[in-house]
């Protein structure tokens, strides 16, 4: 198990590691993952983590999505050079309540996993007990040894979030308590979390307790991952669709396609080096692969074959409104009367998130990046116009690859 995790990407470092993988090899463990509720979705960034819990549930181990409903009243200083916004305890949970149905696309809560709230043994806490039971292990000649206070030094680090470690550690202990959970595993941002964990578990229950990492993923042209023109790619398809996620992982970079495929897929590694051994125009085929199933993971085999017919549609040359299938293009509703008196062609743009401002419109049509139709529009007074509807739509592009569907609210007004 441990050694197919490395073999795909998701290793950074451990403690403890011949201890930890002769426990894991000779009994079933339970492993967890903290995730804190800072939204109502996640988003690319988590599914490293949400991956890594999938291939320890199928290989046999017990799961634990443990959501932060305590720590994150706090906030993680974690590779944050400023304090996180506060969050209320209803905002929180309705937080919770919008990622459950994502992580359901990749663990199996009826078997072997659970998803536990934090908030059940942080809010209920005695703070003179906690600092008595726990806080003498911990010392802050240590803590502030670390990276992630050392950086916070500098702007500043309150003492709400000095206290995260000993949190973050006190969850790894009751978990170990209720559930005998013997492994942590996390981002490599979380290592000094984890292994103070570890060190308490053994200094409190003289038990054995184990950390293990992943590497905080960029692209190969050193990026962060999950970024696109329009912000986060989310996971929740209200936030970003089933099209566009599809559209995300097809613009992969050709450097990046193989490790991807290794990270972001459940298909076996023979498969993934044959598909990361496409070179030239074949290496399409790779990217088509890597995001059909991406997407089939996160939004089920039928959105994924929608995406994947829509995209095919309007990049295979027959791109126009009236001849392509792009009934799964991201898609506005436009009253008629906005059209029958003109739309501005930097408003449109701005309304459906093409461009993020009239500015960044602008630029993008003087590089010749502006199109209505599949017709390249240089005119900055260009107005759309009912004479504009193709099959009563109107396809916007921006640049060679994002496009956006206008369709008419009262469709019977014209024919």
């Amino acid at each position: 198990m441990l050694e197919e995790l490395k073999e795909r990407g998701f290793y950074q470092q451990s403690t403890h590691p011949e201890e930890m993988a002769e426990r894991l090899e000779k009994d079933r463990a339970c492993c967890y993952i903290g995730f804190d509720p800072t939204a109502d979705s996640m988003h690319v960034g988590h599914l490293i983590p949400l991956m890594g819990l999938a291939h320890m549930q199928r290989g046999g181990h017990r799961i634990i999505a443990l959501m932060g409903g305590g720590t994150a009243m706090i906030g993680d200083p974690s590779g944050k050079t400023e304090i996180r916004k506060m969050l209320t305890e209803e905002q929180l949970q309705s937080n919770i309540e919008g990622m459950l149905p994502q992580f359901e696309r990749f663990l199996d809560f009826s078997e072997d996993a659970v998803l536990v709230n934090n908030a059940e043994w942080l809010r209920d806490l005695n703070y003179i007990d906690f600092l008595r039971d726990i806080g003498r292990h911990f010392s802050v000649n240590r803590m502030l040894s670390f990276e992630t206070y050392k950086v916070r030094l500098d702007s500043g680090l309150s003492f709400l979030e000095f206290n995260y470690q000993l949190l973050q550690a006190y969850d790894f202990l009751e978990l170990n308590r209720r559930y005998d959970c013997i492994l942590q595993m996390g981002g490599d941002d979380q290592w000094a979390n984890i292994i103070s964990g570890t060190d308490l578990i053994r200094r409190v229950e003289r038990k054995d307790a184990f950390g293990w990492t992943y590497p905080l993923l960029t692209t190969s042209s050193g990026k962060k991952m999950g970024k696109t023109e329009k912000g986060a790619v989310w996971l929740d398809p209200k936030r970003t669709s089933p099209y566009e996620y599809y559209q995300y992982w097809i613009n992969t970079e050709d450097d990046d396609v193989e490790r991807f495929l290794s990270l972001f897929t459940f298909l076996p590694m023979k498969e993934v080096r044959e598909l990361g051994k496409l070179r030239g125009a074949d290496i399409r085929k790779a990217k088509q692969r890597l995001a059909f199933e991406t997407t089939a993971i996160v939004h089920g085999s039928e959105n994924a074959h929608q995406a994947q017919q829509a995209a095919e549609s309007l990049f295979s040359g027959s791109k126009s409104a009236a001849g392509a299938d792009n009934s799964n293009v991201p898609s506005t509703i436009i009253d008629p009367e906005r059209i029958s008196v003109g739309l501005g062609i930097f408003d449109i743009f701005l309304e459906t998130g093409l461009c993020k401002s009239k500015g960044e419109a602008r630029r993008l049509q003087a590089q010749g990046g502006v199109y209505v139709n599949d017709q390249r529009i240089d005119d900055p007074e260009f107005c759309l116009e009912e004479s504009d509807l193709q099959n009563r739509e109107i396809l916007l592009r921006a640049g060679k690859k994002r496009y956006h569907r206008l369709i008419l609210e009262n469709q019977d007004q014209y024919g």
